[in-house]
């Protein structure tokens, strides 16, 4: 093979891996089923060959790409329509701790001992069988926890502290590297004035010393100045 050969076919793989990838949409790798996760793996193998392998035609190479991609999309799709398909493709979560209570079967039919049960509740700040109420194993190996009532946290209601009040629905970048953000501040109704009296009050002299600076939900200024440390 050729130096040019080479590099047409690495770009061509490349190019056809990309539009494909761009095709099957995203899903986090945490969500992927195994069969995603083998899927992705052959994908790249085929993608390896069809750039390396001269034995491999660039005509069929791209089409066992296209085929294999096919066929994850419609079982995808498959997946999507039908409830029993789901069963079988990408199976079922599985209740693990039910009441309080190891299932051993259950874990038997998932293949996770004691040791890596107990890795995964620790994964879900669960340091103590005793504290669950129930587990789920999901399909993409997940563990879900549900605590005890009487181990979950407080919440305000529960002690009776009234909620703070919230002026904005979520915390908003006003300034990014000593840049006004315009178009938040005109989304959030206040000036750059308003903004140099809060820089002011916090005895900040001028908006190039921020590196960032949001308004907090409660209508307050968050200042982290540059290479000093955060102030409120």
């Amino acid at each position: 093979m050729t130096l040019s050969e080479l590099v047409i076919r690495v770009t061509i793989s490349f190019i056809v891996l990309f539009i494909l990838t761009r095709i099957m949409g995203r899903k986090e790798i945490s969500q992927m089923t195994f069969f995603n996760f083998v899927s992705a793996i052959a994908i790249g193998s085929i993608t390896a060959n069809l750039a390396v392998n001269a034995n491999l035609s660039l005509r069929n190479g791209v089409l066992a790409l296209v085929g294999w991609t096919i066929f994850t999309l419609l079982l995808a799709y498959i997946d999507i329509k039908s409830k029993k398909a789901r069963k079988v493709t990408t199976g079922e979560p599985i209740i693990v701790i039910k009441e309080g209570k190891i299932m051993e079967d259950a874990l038997r039919s998932t293949q996770l001992d004691i040791d890596a049960l107990k890795a995964l509740l620790r994964k879900n700040s669960v340091f103590s069988v005793s504290e669950v109420n129930y587990a789920i194993f999901e399909t993409s190996g997940n563990l879900s926890v549900m605590k005890k009532e009487h181990k979950q946290p407080a919440t305000k209601e529960d002690l009776n502290i009234p909620s703070a009040l919230h002026v904005y629905p979520t915390s908003t970048e006003v300034i990014s590297d000593g840049v006004v953000n315009t178009n938040n501040l005109a989304r959030l109704q206040i000036d750059e004035s308003w903004v140099h009296q809060q820089l002011q009050q916090a005895g900040v002299g001028s908006m190039s010393e921020v590196f960032y600076a949001e308004v907090q939900q409660d209508g307050t200024l968050y200042i982290d100045k540059k290479d000093d440390p955060m102030i409120h």
